[in-house]
């Protein structure tokens, strides 16, 4: 049987022996369980998309994911586009107009209504509408970076950070030129869930938009101050 390393922690390797728990049953159910998500994505990213509800079939997208991919996939047909792009992606996040996709960006000091995507086109395609290469990358990014984080979900923050990674769609372009990189928006997204966590907790209700921003902004703190820092010595 072939073997795969995994490292962790000093602190988790210590709590894990301690546990006596059985890590490679773990990290097989784990994995099995990212395969058949990843599987399933990369089905339906590929696939034609003018059957019925193509984003329903998603695993495990929240319903504010399921709401942007379809919104991407009527604004390509309503522009006549051989493909849905990042860029139409993108574009249905902030169509969607309450996810915590926007909270991040605006707490990343990027205005989400001022933040111009061009439709353009991106290579890919065939028979009906299908993604463009870009698009189905930045899609399989996004269930990664789920599963990275160890949620059982995915959610439009994660997609916001997938097509910040992806290299050569539209939607990246656009992310990177006003600041928002992959690990910046990374960062930022772990720091809005710790955010929205303790806020949450705090107020046992579902938090505003308002509140949820501040909490945001308070998490992200630390990072701006340290990244101030570093810039004044640089300069």
């Amino acid at each position: 049987m072939p073997k795969v390393n995994v490292y962790l922690p000093d602190d988790l390797a210590d709590a894990v022996r301690d546990a006596g728990l059985p890590v490679s049953a773990i990290c097989q159910r784990a994995l099995e369980q990212a395969v058949r998500r990843v599987t399933a994505v990369r089905q339906t990213v590929l696939g034609d998309l003018d059957t019925d509800e193509p984003a329903a079939r998603l695993p495990q997208f929240t319903a504010r994911t399921v709401a942007v991919v379809s919104l991407a996939i009527d604004r390509a047909r309503a522009t006549g586009s051989a493909t849905v792009t990042t860029g139409h992606l993108l574009q249905g996040i902030l169509a969607e107009g309450a996810n915590l996709g926007l909270q991040v960006l605006s707490a990343m000091e990027i205005d989400p209504a001022a933040l111009a995507v061009p439709d353009g086109t991106e290579p890919g395609g065939g028979d009906g509408l299908r993604f463009s290469t870009a698009a189905a990358n930045a899609v399989e990014l996004t269930v990664s970076e789920a599963v990275g984080m160890g949620h059982n979900y995915v959610g439009c923050e994660h997609l916001l950070i997938g097509l910040a990674a992806e290299p050569d769609g539209i939607a990246g372009r656009t992310l990177r030129d006003v600041g928002a990189d992959p690990r910046t928006t990374r960062r930022a997204v772990t720091a809005a869930l710790a955010g929205y966590a303790h806020l949450r907790a705090a107020k046992a209700t579902q938090p505003s938009a308002e509140g949820l921003l501040t909490a945001v902004r308070a998490e992200l703190a630390p990072l701006v101050r340290r990244i101030e820092a570093l810039e004044s010595r640089l300069a």
